[in-house]
């Protein structure tokens, strides 16, 4: 969201994300675009020579995602792109995107039970680690948290002198006329990542603004001042410097903003596929209503698959009240083989991911009777699906439990791209 914004306010931005869905160079963004297998492969190789010069002092090359969080920030600083919207891999404290220093606008959003074994089993515990990212006289922004949670965002924000502000409800806002109710989903938890997106994108426009003018002032003359580009020249805010009055390049932006994976329908020939990458306890009540308000077939079937140390139960449990025809637990993989070279091949080895379907299968038994069919690929489950339909109707099929599950049916959907 604010990569939408801020790009319809005319800025060259750089996004670099976790997890890609089906290529890896979804992970760096220039101006919206993924970039392209040439750019991807210079970049790559311009980081990997520097970085293997370097070798005799710094000891071997970095794993996997820190090299591409090195390889991002190199991207973005070949390409000039004006700002960067960095999103954390896993927690903050120790991410390895928190080499960043000096940021002048931080964003948490809500907090969650996830990553336990590196972040800790408690709501406190999992704040503290999220709250890593703020830095001395930065401004923080985040959602209405539970107590527990804001409490350590407080104290961590006052230890660091780092002004922590907490968005307004959705409902505060002043739209421009037409703006206001065309978000990809109109959902509470969408809403508060869209306040949240307003804020963190207007408070970076505000100190850009600022620093161009303090710099300007020292070159020239008072009147001869750069005026700060029109668009986000907006002074209705409130006493805590939170805008309320939308501008209408934001609004547009977050009207435009489209995220691959999240609450994302597609339309097949024998079915309608409702992907959203939830794998949280929290996401999954929200990807459970989302699928409430969708146009839906009456044959309704789910395809699952986690990963991780994430509880099933707890996964699952949002789901129970859905009238699924057929449950599908799927390894998440398009297809059975699945070679290095592919970008996303797992290192976990092929019966451990079987033996979590099959776990996640006995969760669901317990509470539900649906027909469960456990199987080791995306594909064998699109094929079933389609078997069952025999070309006389379509379903509505939910993909949801991990990006991973989303990505590789993306991948099945569309093999061009």
């Amino acid at each position: 969201m604010c990569q939408s914004i801020l790009r319809h306010h005319g800025f060259r931005t750089g996004f670099y994300s976790s997890p890609h869905l089906v290529v890896v160079r979804e992970r760096i963004r220039v101006d919206g675009r993924v970039i392209s297998k040439a750019n991807f492969a210079e970049h790559f190789h311009r980081v990997y020579d520097m970085l293997d010069a370097t070798k005799e002092y710094e000891g071997d090359m970095p794993g996997y995602f820190a090299f591409l969080t090195v390889m991002a920030f190199n991207t973005f600083l070949q390409e000039k792109v004006d700002v960067a919207i960095i999103e954390v891999g896993i927690g903050g404290v120790v991410d390895y995107t928190n080499i960043l220093r000096k940021v002048p606008v931080v964003g948490i959003t809500a907090l969650g039970i996830d990553h336990t074994a590196l972040l800790g089993e408690t709501l406190p515990q999992i704040a503290a680690a999220k709250a890593g990212i703020m830095k001395p006289d930065c401004e923080a922004y985040t959602v209405p948290q539970p107590p527990e949670a804001m409490q350590v965002l407080r104290q961590v924000a006052t230890d660091l002198k780092c002004p922590l502000h907490v968005v307004p409800d959705y409902d505060a806002y002043k739209f421009p006329n037409g703006t206001k109710a065309h978000l990809q989903v109109n959902l509470a938890t969408y809403q508060s990542n869209a306040s949240l997106a307003i804020q963190l994108s207007n408070a970076w426009m505000r100190l850009k603004r600022q620093t161009k003018q303090n710099v300007s002032s020292k070159t020239k003359t008072a009147q001869s001042i750069e005026s700060p580009r029109p668009d986000t020249e907006q002074s209705n805010v409130d006493s805590n410097g939170l805008v309320l009055n939308v501008p209408y390049n934001s609004a547009v932006g977050l009207q435009e903003c489209r995220w691959a994976g999240r609450y994302q329908t597609v339309e097949s020939r024998y079915a309608r596929y409702h992907l959203d990458g939830a794998h949280t306890k929290e996401s999954m009540e929200i990807c459970s209503a989302w699928f409430h308000q969708c146009d839906r077939y009456n044959d309704i079937v789910l395809l699952f698959s986690s990963t991780g140390d994430r509880n099933p139960e707890c996964l699952l449990r949002p789901l129970l009240d859905i009238n699924f025809k057929r449950v599908y637990f799927v390894v998440p993989t398009a297809y059975r083989e699945t070679s290095k070279n592919n970008d996303n091949y797992s290192p976990a080895a092929h019966s451990d991911l079987l033996a979590r379907c099959h776990a996640n299968a006995d969760v669901w038994k317990q509470y539900n009777s649906s027909p469960v069919t456990v199987l080791e690929c995306v594909a064998d489950a699109m094929v079933s699906i389609k078997r069952e339909n025999a070309g006389l109707r379509k379903s509505s099929v939910l993909v949801t439990g991990s990006l991973y599950l989303v990505g590789a049916t993306l991948s099945i959907l569309f093999p061009i791209k």
